[in-house]
């Protein structure tokens, strides 16, 4: 694909190519074509003409068709036929161009105890596909990487997709994840604590690996097109054995010094509370093995009446209540989203409003996720589209960039 930006070093160059790209993109998006101007006779749905282009980004005709050469080179741009009756009063048909969203993919990876999933989209973010496979729980690291790497080929031999047209790839991992892509602590997977995952996954993809938490992730994509979409100040309770969760605030991931924010899990350690396998005993023995079988079957017995499960299930419900109070005092989120495989239980939310009703000066408003399982996928590929977004169209970062270095 050459340089995202057209290829031309300059500064000037870039900004230019950048405001461009974008005015097409925000054609196709709206999936109509820029209004042109008196003597273009019409256009080509999600396609711009160099008139439109002219008058939407300010820039001269002669800059623009530079540009939009430059941005054909690089394969970005494409010109479009004019549609039948799209012709001039006088003269010949006006040239039509439009953003090549296929122009490259992005993958969401999700790596969890039980399962790998990956979604595949295209420039603009639309998904052209997905896949999902099981894996054990016991499976090593290589194990597991190895199971993640056939399921994506699979999901890209279905999709037609090259892997040298994979522009970004996001990664959504549990434990807490460093800037660099190390999994720093993870006690959810066997041999991941200290896993180099994003320098293997690199050498794997050979296009730019980010890494992420699995609840921040979530935390993006219901923020993106989920519950929380259109609030800026979010929290997102992964709940599960050992809750997480995931925050915005102004918009922006909110991942703490070292990548650990939102590790609710680790609250009862504070005041030597009981551990997860003890809260969600029914005998009185600490739960062996603490998995999800085991939860599932605790929350069955519950379901079906039993004294022991119902008052297991209600310590565990007042757990997640108090954990995810601790943070939204501290945040004060417009926005809680509980999501995970225990926001099925029933008497959740009910529960939660009730508590932060005591504590909070205004209550956030409460909200089981829309995306599900797909949560944590989904927030993986918009990490990658951020990415490349950035790379496309963020002019203020390339200026602040150049500028620092003088």
């Amino acid at each position: 694909m050459g340089r995202l930006t057209g290829g031309d070093p300059s500064l000037l160059r870039r900004i230019n190519s950048a405001v461009v790209l974008h005015a097409l993109r925000a054609a196709g998006a709206s999936g109509t074509a820029t209004g042109g101007g008196p003597d273009d006779g019409g256009g080509c749905a999600g396609s711009a003409s160099l008139t439109d282009l002219t008058r939407v980004t300010g820039l001269s005709r002669p800059t623009v068709e530079g540009v939009i050469d430059g941005l054909a080179d690089s394969g970005l741009v494409v010109e479009v036929p004019a549609e039948e009756g799209g012709v001039r009063r006088q003269g010949r048909p006006a040239r039509r161009f439009r953003f090549r969203a296929e122009a490259g993919h992005l993958l969401g990876i999700e790596i969890g105890a039980h399962r790998v999933a990956a979604i595949l989209s295209d420039l603009d973010g639309n998904v052209l596909g997905s896949i999902v496979r099981e894996v054990s729980e016991k499976a090593s690291a290589d194990e597991r990487l190895e199971r993640l790497r056939t399921t994506v080929a699979d999901l890209l031999r279905r999709a037609g997709v090259a892997r040298f047209s994979l522009r970004a790839v996001g990664v959504a991992s549990p434990g807490v994840v460093e800037a660099d892509g190390t999994v720093h602590l993870c006690t959810a997977l066997p041999g991941w604590t200290g896993l180099p995952l994003g320098e293997r996954l690199r050498r794997s993809f050979r296009c730019p690996v980010l890494v992420e938490n699995d609840a921040n992730t979530a935390a993006v994509a219901e923020h993106w097109k989920g519950a929380a979409a259109g609030s800026d100040d979010v929290v997102f309770v992964l709940a599960g054995l050992s809750p997480g969760a995931g925050s915005l605030i102004g918009g922006r991931l909110h991942r703490g010094f070292g990548g650990a924010a939102g590790e609710i899990g680790a609250l009862h350690l504070l005041g030597q509370e009981a551990a997860p396998e003890e809260v969600l005993s029914t005998t009185g023995e600490p739960l062996n093995p603490l998995d999800e079988a085991q939860v599932a079957h605790v929350f069955s017995l519950a379901r079906d009446g039993d004294a022991r499960a119902r008052a297991a299930v209600d310590r565990f419900v007042r757990r997640l209540v108090h954990d995810t109070a601790a943070l939204v005092l501290a945040l004060d989120p417009e926005v809680v989203v509980v999501g995970g495989w225990a926001a099925g239980l029933d008497g959740v939310l009910a529960p939660l409003r009730d508590e932060l009703a005591r504590y909070c000066l205004r209550p956030p408003q409460v909200t089981l996720s829309l995306l599900g399982e797909a949560a944590v996928t989904t927030g993986a590929l918009r990490l990658a589209l951020d990415h490349v977004e950035q790379e496309l169209f963020a002019v203020d970062s390339t200026v602040t960039t150049r500028r620092a270095s003088h």
